[in-house]
């Protein structure tokens, strides 16, 4: 029981962690007003966007100090690192700090993306191994608080800043300097891997947190409906109720406690004799299931296999077999000189490239897109946060709840169905709406499947590559997010500037109409690589439900 305390208690960690550890996706709802206090262009804004994402360049760096550093340490240096990268900037814009060049701008805002690194490395990490058998929804779970972010954020600034636009950016920044640097603080006491031993799965507990995670987003969207919401939630009311439901999921471990406390506190109430009787039958008990155990094991051992040149016994009942196999069911465990040889490899690669990344292009684009548009960025963001957090938490109730059945999508089929919509969404941007009612959807259907993507993008490398070098295999995975940040990124600042007036700034759907063309173009050829990957990974699935 005192494991599943920790677990769990590790698990709501981690969801705290993520719920406030993707500062990168609050760029656009204050992008247009660093543009105008750092006085720089649209492409030299671009560029800054493009360099927190760079940051993940290095991302690599988390994943070897993670295997030999503690974990609490690898969490600490990680929020140290975005403590300077958005502070120093943060002190720069309200005069404290002056002569600051553009470059050394660059170079902080590429430290702070950095952050995010060591602060994923760590969560991906404790989840995959201290729950090996609940793996895909504990990422889940845990992944789809990161969605959350920039409404969190957003709640927050609203209720500090509601009317000053520069006030606000100047808030983003102090925030994303000091709210994951203190969480993680807190953190870091249980962010430890566990040794596992105990093969239950912790069915009651993960579907409790389920229901709270599903009303926390539910709660999201509802406050994401820009006027439609203010009439129904106040700033105030929409960050009290989000810090409540960000609270709810520490219910579950103290529960846990609890059950395993309130019994012993019992037992060191009885009298010496009644404990003497208690502890006679608990022992008599424990012998009796040792020599059950025994005997099973002696009527199987005859049906033991040998294995690679050693003895491996059966496990008792095929619950315990189909577990097992849930803790080992990768398709190879190779380190990142091998896996960067594989032609998979290189599929998957620019699936994300051509999905994923493209969609937080996209993101990141939304403060210039709804300018150009007359629109409030920060509703944009905050409804494309919304529906990035069900995005990433789908993925994941489906893999639980019928993960045993014939009829379940293997992941990589999965990206295939999330890919097209993604690309479709990109050209339904082309429609001149005065309503922007095609822009909020678009929105919408973009934050929903980059969200799932990058949920089951996780679990695609612990299952195609191993789990033994996950850290560093997964940070060369995503290195094309700074990649695809600057290609597609600095050709829409282009585009956008071509089109923008003297000033250098757009209005009209002119702005980024080519752009969408190509980002839907360029999704549509991911797809067609995802079908690639599908099916030279197809064998490989079914296996996994046989």
């Amino acid at each position: 029981m005192a494991i599943n305390f920790l677990q769990m208690l590790s698990l709501v960690a981690m969801i705290w962690l993520q719920s406030i550890g993707g500062t990168n996706t609050n760029f656009p709802a204050y992008s247009s007003q660093l543009k105008h206090l750092l006085s720089i262009s649209q492409i030299q804004l671009n560029n800054l966007a493009f360099a927190s994402d760079a940051g993940k360049l290095f991302g690599w760096l988390s994943g070897i100090a993670a295997n030999y550093l503690p974990m609490w340490l690898v969490l600490i240096i990680g929020s140290a690192l975005g403590l300077i990268g958005y502070g120093v900037q943060y002190l720069f814009v309200i005069g404290r700090v002056s002569n600051l060049s553009y470059g050394a701008i660059f170079f902080l805002t590429v430290l702070a993306g950095n952050s995010i690194c060591w602060i994923n490395t760590v969560c991906y990490i404790v989840t995959i191994r201290n729950f090996p058998l609940d793996r895909q929804l504990a990422i889940g779970l845990t992944g789809s608080y990161q969605g959350l972010s920039a409404k969190i954020y957003t709640d927050i600034v609203e209720v500090v800043f509601p009317s000053s636009a520069m006030q606000r950016a100047k808030a983003y920044l102090i925030l994303s300097s000091v709210l994951p640097f203190t969480i993680s603080v807190i953190s870091a006491p249980v962010a430890i891997v566990i040794n596992v031993v105990e093969t239950k799965r912790a069915k009651a507990a993960f579907i409790s947190i389920l229901v709270i995670t599903t009303a926390t987003g539910a709660f999201a969207v509802v406050g994401s409906l820009g006027s439609a919401s203010s009439r129904l939630l106040s700033p105030l009311t929409n960050a009290v109720g989000m810090a409540a439901l960000l609270l709810a999921p520490l219910l579950i471990p103290i529960g846990l406690g609890l059950k395993q406390l309130v019994p012993a506190r019992i037992l060191n109430r009885l009298k010496p004799e009644e404990k003497v009787y208690i502890e006679e039958i608990n022992n008599a008990s424990l012998d009796n299931m040792e020599s059950w155990v025994k005997e099973i094991r002696e009527s199987i051992s005859s049906f033991s296999v040998e294995i690679s040149g050693e003895l491996t016994g059966s496990s008792i009942g095929d619950d315990s077999v189909r577990e097992t196999n849930e803790i080992i069911s990768v398709m190879e465990e190779i380190d990142v000189k091998v896996m960067l040889r594989r032609l998979n490899f290189w599929l998957y690669f620019f699936v994300y490239l051509f999905g994923v990344t493209l969609g937080l292009v996209f993101l990141n684009n939304l403060g210039q897109i709804a300018e150009s548009r007359g629109c409030t960025a920060s509703a944009l963001v905050s409804l494309s946060s919304s529906f990035g957090f069900f995005g990433r938490l789908v993925p994941s109730i489906f893999d639980y709840f019928f993960s045993r059945s014939k009829y379940m999508l293997s992941r990589t089929a999965f990206v295939v169905a999330l890919m097209a919509p993604t690309g479709g969404a990109f050209f339904l941007l082309l429609v001149n709406d005065r309503s922007e009612l095609w822009l909020y959807i678009s929105t919408a259907i973009i934050g929903v499947c980059t969200g799932a993507i990058t949920s089951i993008s996780v679990s695609i490398t612990t299952e195609l590559f191993g789990t033994k070098y996950f850290g560093i295999n997964h940070n060369v995975v995503v290195t094309n997010i700074p990649i695809g940040s600057f290609l597609f990124g600095y050709l829409a600042a282009i585009v956008y500037h071509t089109e923008g007036n003297e000033g250098g700034k757009c209005f009209g759907m002119e702005c980024y109409r080519k752009t969408f063309v190509l980002w839907g173009t360029v999704c549509l050829i991911g797809t067609f690589l995802a079908l690639i990957l599908y099916a030279r990974t197809r064998k490989f699935y079914n296996s996994l439900r046989s």
